[in-house]
């Protein structure tokens, strides 16, 4: 089956593509998201893990302790209120809301204080700042990221995706002793159901990034390791260094914590299972 189409995919009982970047599930596509999350949170409890629910926005000046809106601009997503004044929401009621091409004609905006979350993981290091860890830290969360994109793709490419993602925070041997045992881990799963996918060494998707020193060093040394069926990254093994443990004053062993992630695209997942086996429930590999 080849997927890679919307209407491909409209075929398929139980999906729906919204155009502007998002997913709809139900039937046996809603069971598969669900088991593929069960899949990914029973991998994070072989490590004891602990499980977190987070909120959907961050506060933009903790994102800024790592350069975010430098490094991702092209990527943020804000939420956007009206300023609560009588006039301001008199004038924006009164003047027709959207234009006819449907966009929305805003007046003064109240102040902008946060971001919707682009990847699971940071809300670790807002929830962990100042601690001091006695032992390595494994925890995991799923949420519903956003990433604005230059171009959608039925659940290759959307700008509301949902991410499982387990986080190890330690010394850098702790971290990379996780991140070596989770990369083999899920390498079996591949070879045990036969799903073709390759280890590829990547970079963040900084912007300008010729002119980013922190594309620089990842190409020097790289950090990052994409699992990618066909050409599509659908998850990845990341190792940040000290990086968010010196941001956000998280201490190990004397010094800024290490902490690395491995990060599951769960709509990617999707995508590979459907491409890969078909749409037929029968034909899907056991996710147990």
């Amino acid at each position: 089956m080849n997927a890679k189409r919307a209407d491909d995919l409209e075929k398929v009982p139980g999906y729906r593509w919204h155009a502007n970047g998002q997913s709809a599930f139900s039937g046996e596509l809603l069971g598969l998201y669900q088991r593929l999350d069960r899949l990914f949170f029973g991998w994070a409890r072989e490590y004891d893990a602990a499980e977190y629910a987070f909120p959907t926005f961050i506060p933009a000046r903790e994102l800024d302790k790592v350069d975010y809106f430098r490094s991702f601009p092209h990527l943020a997503t804000f939420p956007v209120a009206l300023d609560g004044s009588e006039e301001n929401l008199r004038a924006f009621a009164g003047r027709g809301p959207l234009s006819a091409e449907g966009n929305v004609r805003l007046t003064a905006p109240a102040p902008i204080r946060d971001v919707i979350t682009p990847a699971a993981c940071y809300h670790f290091y807002v929830q962990f700042q100042g601690e001091t860890l006695t032992a390595p830290r494994v925890v995991t969360t799923r949420a519903t990221c956003c990433r604005r994109e230059s171009h959608y793709l039925p659940l290759q490419r959307q700008w509301i995706f949902s991410m499982r993602e387990i986080v190890c925070l330690g010394t850098a041997d702790e971290v990379k002793e996780f991140l070596t045992a989770c990369q083999e881990r899920v390498d079996r799963f591949f070879k045990r159901v036969h799903l073709p996918v390759q280890w590829n060494a990547a970079t963040d998707p900084f912007f300008n990034p010729s002119r980013n020193p922190k594309y620089l060093l990842q190409q020097l040394d790289p950090v990052k390791t994409e699992m990618v069926f066909q050409d599509l990254a659908i998850g990845s093994v990341n190792f940040h260094r000290n990086y968010f443990g010196e941001a956000f004053d998280i201490q190990r062993a004397g010094k800024e914590a290490f902490s690395g992630c491995v990060a599951f695209g769960i709509e990617r997942w999707i995508f590979a299972l459907l491409t890969h086996f078909g749409p037929d429930r029968a034909d899907w590999p056991d996710l147990n």
